[in-house]
């Protein structure tokens, strides 16, 4: 059994061990209403196998929104805010969200604002949201294409994750949360990047025991700094770059929307170039990252009228200040800097040799 990991007062709870927790709490708090938010893929999918899991059922409703990364706007927090007023929710409600990324987030959002607060809890059923999402206290939605524009810091009372939740999910929104895992090797520990080289041959076991030094990985990191004044940016590796993709693909019109896992392996690929040449990470080591990611990813077509855009959107990074653009880098594997500022003609040239 995976040991259950602390981090600020919010419990992680793994796979069997999480509907223990879960049930005992739902016994003794005698919440008035409970909430289940859903998306239309969790509904079918996930939503049966959750509700198995418990052993007394009490009385909820299922809010569902719609999937996908362009629904994680505050309208859609607005209409979530006025079903749970109208079907009577108070300040001892609950708030389950059980769905990726844009759930989690979106509903972590909602359910410390309504009311100027409620619990929720977080049951993640991707890969990325398992790793990244998981942990960490963030909450938001995106302003336009802008993602992770508008939130607050606030943990929730619990995280189940539970990887049977995994069988649902098709092969691309697997190897997104793959690049997240993939992220903490580069940015923490160089052994687990080398455990990650070969993710095709692992056991269900395995994959079990690489999420769960994936969450311990981020949890040391935001435990340390809960409010990114410092150690927590290392976690935007590859994200600088990766986010600006990420919002291009999404409101551009001609092109493939792209999973953020997608778009934060190009953002890799692009950063350790970066480091590279401003902070001689090793280039031995920058073809193997790069080849290691294309191995998981296909190549993005992304011309040079592209990247201008993609640079305007870089002014809009969260890690900005006093209108410079910061990026993490690296000197070496697991020795992050931060706080690095990069020309354009330097950005262009991060560009070919993903490319290239």
């Amino acid at each position: 059994m995976l040991n259950s990991i602390n981090s600020n007062g919010c419990q992680v709870h793994f796979n069997e061990k999480s509907y223990e927790e879960l049930n005992a709490h739902l016994e003794t708090k005698g919440y008035s209403k409970i909430f289940i938010l859903v998306d239309e893929n969790t509904h079918a999918n996930c939503l049966p196998v959750f509700l198995g899991k418990l052993t007394t059922l009490p009385e909820f409703e299922i809010i569902e929104i719609e999937a996908g990364e362009v629904n994680k706007q505050i309208e859609t927090c607005s209409e979530v805010w006025k079903v749970i007023s109208e079907l009577g929710g108070d300040r001892k409600s609950l708030l389950i969200n059980l769905g990726g990324g844009v759930v989690t987030d979106l509903g972590g959002f909602v359910g410390a604002t309504y009311m100027r607060g409620i619990d929720f809890l977080n049951i993640p059923t991707t890969l990325l949201s398992m790793v990244d999402a998981s942990v960490g206290g963030k909450t938001g939605v995106d302003l336009g294409p802008l993602k992770n524009q508008v939130g607050v810091i606030i943990n929730p009372i619990m995280v189940l994750i539970d990887t049977e939740y995994l069988e649902t999910l098709p092969q691309n929104e697997l190897r997104s949360g793959l690049a997240e895992m993939l992220k903490h090797g580069l940015i923490y520990d160089e052994a687990y990047w080398k455990q990650l080289q070969n993710m095709n041959q692992l056991s269900p076991e395995d994959l079990d025991q690489l999420i769960h030094r994936s969450v311990v990985i981020k949890n040391e990191v935001v435990t340390e700094d809960p409010r990114e004044n410092g150690l927590r940016k290392i976690l935007n590796y590859g994200h600088t770059l990766g986010h600006a993709v990420e919002s291009y693909f999404l409101q551009s019109e001609e092109k493939t929307t792209l999973l953020h896992g997608e778009a934060i392996a190009i953002g890799m690929i692009m950063e350790t170039y970066l480091s590279s040449e401003l902070l001689d990470f090793p280039k031995d080591k920058l073809e193997e990252v790069k080849a290691n990611f294309l191995s998981y990813f296909d190549k993005v077509t992304i011309t040079n009228e592209d990247m201008d855009a993609i640079i305007k959107l870089m002014r809009f990074d969260k890690k900005n200040a006093h209108g410079n653009v910061n990026f993490v880098l690296l000197e070496n594997i697991s020795k992050p800097k931060l706080d690095v500022t990069v020309n354009k003609d330097l950005l262009i040239k991060s560009l070919e040799y993903y490319k290239n």
